[in-house]
């Protein structure tokens, strides 16, 4: 999920589309995949929730109502708590969704004192979601109520892991130093030797959150790992990992870990990356050449690019940060905090945004961060890429956009193109409320080539 959530107002008109190699198209044409869906008056898209009055808060929104297909919340709760947010007060979103974690533990604890561990652990996993779901639109980061709440969110998914008898394990990977946690998932019908579809997420996600993924992949015979890297889930929670562009030293001791495992087939390693995944995995394939297949979805050549690209409409601005860095940093504060005492949603979320990037990248103000995010960048060693890509898009993708083809169309290596799109309802970042079509069109490639 991308920085800003998944639910901007484009979308796009074209066929599902994959291009192969050659950069042909195998099903439709791209040229109107930015295409805006045609509609009356009266109509909205139906990813356009429009229930908080807030497009930020409305994509988060929908990004848990996702969920429900992995059995990780229920509509429900989402809805319901969705109803007591108040906008204009940031403080509404994360304690709204933890009163009804808290609720949800609860209900938990008294199923489990009862002897109901089915019970417990599907209440325990939905309360998992909703601890999660407080931390995402958090208006303080470094708030000791964070590290609480975080605590609670892994305790409750580790427990339901247990109560339900998931064939999934918390592991803890060994990094620098210290370890990065993740999920061992083992597909109980695994050849001897099996594949391995290593993922993580973007600035936003937890691996938690992708457990469809690991669903789909045990289901045809995959194991799955997934983790929480530097800048991610809890590892910046609890233990402080921030950001860092060289992703391939994040990835390189995951991959000796996943391939430690009994059963793990050494030559058959997929990596995936989501949101800003999607620029983080592209890095660490160029360098870490045991993998054989690398998923980005979205693609990114330029984070970078697709970050800074919001500040265009500001050059003046912009330039202070290498010029006046100080004056930079006062002005962007400024601006952020008084158009959000106006009652600006959108500027609020953006304050929210700045809070939440310095804090993941460990700096200490605006200017610092936008010469921070300069370094993520492919551009200089996509060429290092030789292993099988697939790129995965969206018509509708709103927070990279263009990316994903700049990406491919850099890639020297074997390479396709996969386009979600408004009539197959993926055309979302991330495919955010069509988790099925994505895990059926993206798992029917990575049988054909792994």
């Amino acid at each position: 999920m991308g920085a800003l959530g998944a639910g901007a107002l484009l979308a796009g008109a074209a066929m599902p589309t994959l291009v192969g190699a050659a950069g042909k198209p195998v099903e439709a044409s791209l040229t109107n995949r930015s295409a805006k869906p045609k509609a009356s008056a009266k109509q909205r898209p139906w990813y356009d929730l429009g229930r908080l009055n807030d497009p930020v808060l409305d994509s988060q929104l929908l990004w848990y109502l996702s969920a429900v297909y992995q059995g990780t919340a229920d509509i429900g709760e989402c809805l319901d708590t969705a109803s007591r947010v108040q906008p204009e007060d940031p403080w509404s979103w994360p304690r709204e969704w933890e009163r009804t974690a808290e609720r949800l533990r609860r209900s938990a604890d008294d199923s489990l004192a009862g002897g109901h561990r089915l019970s417990a652990g599907q209440s325990y996993l939905r309360a998992s979601t909703y601890y999660r779901a407080a931390l995402i639109h958090h208006p303080e980061p470094q708030d000791p109520g964070v590290v609480a709440m975080t605590r609670l969110a892994v305790s409750c998914f580790d427990r339901a892991i247990d109560l339900l008898a998931l064939p999934a394990r918390a592991v803890r990977i060994p990094y620098e130093g210290t370890t990065l946690p993740g999920y061992f998932h083992r597909s109980p019908v695994a050849d001897v030797r099996a594949p391995v579809l290593i993922v993580f997420e973007g600035r936003d996600a937890w691996p938690e959150e992708t457990k469809y993924l690991a669903d789909a992949a045990m289901a045809r015979g995959y194991h799955c790992l997934q983790f929480a890297g530097p800048g991610q889930g809890a590892a910046i929670r609890l233990q402080g990992l921030t950001f860092r562009p060289d992703w391939e030293k994040v990835v390189t001791p995951v991959v000796d870990f996943a391939i430690s495992q009994p059963g793990v087939d050494a030559d058959r390693i997929a990596l995936m990356g989501l949101s800003m995944g999607g620029a983080l995995a592209p890095r660490a394939a160029a360098f870490e050449k045991r993998i054989k297949v690398l998923i980005a979805n979205p693609g990114v050549l330029s984070w970078a690019d697709s970050i800074l690209g919001h500040f265009e409409d500001y050059p003046l601005l912009t330039n202070l940060v290498d010029t006046q860095p100080a004056l930079f940093d006062k002005v962007c504060w400024g601006f952020f905090d008084a158009a959000s005492h106006l009652g600006d949603n959108l500027m609020g979320a953006a304050t929210w945004w700045l809070k939440d990037s310095m804090w993941k990248h460990g700096v200490s103000s605006p200017s610092n961060l936008i010469r921070e995010l300069r370094r993520y960048t492919n551009a200089d060693v996509v060429d290092k890429i030789t292993c099988q890509v697939l790129i995965m898009d969206g018509a509708g993708e709103d927070f990279s956009a263009g990316q994903a083809m700049k990406l491919y169309d850099a890639l020297a290596c074997p390479k396709e193109y996969m386009l979600f799109t408004a009539e197959d309802t993926g055309l979302l970042h991330c495919q955010t409320g069509a988790m099925a079509v994505a895990t059926q069109r993206m798992f029917d490639w990575l049988d054909d080539r792994l």
